[in-house]
């Protein structure tokens, strides 16, 4: 038995497919998401949405958003989503330090500047740790094995 799960962001389809488990990092804590769970509304913090089926695993960041469970399908609409294996390290990278040097000239007038860059730091760090903790040599690995 399969659930389907559709990830969404506010530019395209991420990811659509039938699998065995969704694993949410809800607002409050990871969240594990099997056929005919219960109806649950849900915001999303920034982290790693995991998809199994089978034995294979894909991982996506997630910038914030909510999800909607139902009993047949989980719906992600992301503020900002990517599978790691699509993440361009040295972009992620650049995109870390100019946000950081733009964080060290001092706190802008501007309450939304301060918060824009602050959100683009964040997600450029956990787009940058989900590329270093989950990439290993061109192939998934499950997060909690040995190997």
């Amino acid at each position: 038995m399969t659930i389907r799960c559709e990830i969404v962001s506010q530019d395209r389809t991420v990811f659509a497919g039938d699998v065995d488990i969704v694993v949410l990092p809800g607002a409050a804590g990871e969240m594990g998401i099997l056929p005919k769970h219960a109806p649950v509304l849900t915001t999303l913090k920034y982290g790693i949405i995991k998809v199994r089926k089978g034995g294979r695993e894909e991982l996506f960041t997630v910038a914030g958003g909510v999800a909607e469970v139902q009993p047949d399908i989980v719906t992600v609409l992301a503020d900002a989503a990517e599978n790691v294996e699509e993440i361009d390290e040295a972009r992620a990278d650049a995109a870390r330090q100019r946000a950081e040097e733009a964080l060290t000239k001092g706190v802008p007038v501007d309450t939304d500047a301060y918060l824009a860059m602050e959100a683009a730091l964040r997600k450029s760090n956990l787009r940058l740790d989900a590329v270093r903790r989950y990439r290993k040599g061109g192939g998934m690995r499950m997060p909690n094995s040995e190997n």
